[in-house]
């Protein structure tokens, strides 16, 4: 039943999933032999069933998706990257407690269309290699 509550993006398809996106979301930017992805893996899950009404839980392979990974700055897994209206405005980077992870998710949901208006956007492109 989890899996039906988070949508897997790829390079493919993250642009008309990230236009098309009402709710908050956040994105769990993994790799299939990261230890911490699997280790968070499960609470990611189970948060998707808590709040799925209010927020879209995606995953994102970074070896399917290396474009994407690096439109935002992915350096390392696992990355949570905080949308809301299109706009990245928070992440996490590493192997975070679920309870700090379930508090930026429910911070997303309560404040995030205000945040939107008051934070200045990551940048779409931080690498200097292109």
């Amino acid at each position: 039943m989890a899996e039906n509550n988070i949508l897997e993006a790829n390079d493919s398809n993250w642009a008309e999933l990230i236009e098309n996106q009402e709710k908050p979301m956040v994105v769990m930017f993994y790799l299939p032999t990261c230890v911490h992805c699997k280790e968070i893996e499960p609470y990611f899950r189970d948060y998707s069933i808590e709040f799925h009404e209010s927020c879209t839980f995606v995953m994102m392979n970074g070896l399917d998706s290396p474009m994407t990974a690096r439109k935002y700055g992915v350096r390392g897994t696992p990355t949570f990257k905080f949308f809301c209206k299109g706009r990245a405005i928070k992440e996490q980077v590493g192997l975070v407690y679920p309870s700090i992870l379930r508090q930026s998710i429910e911070e997303l949901i309560k404040h995030g269309d205000e945040c939107v208006l008051h934070t200045s956007p990551m940048p779409d492109e931080v690498s200097p290699y292109e």
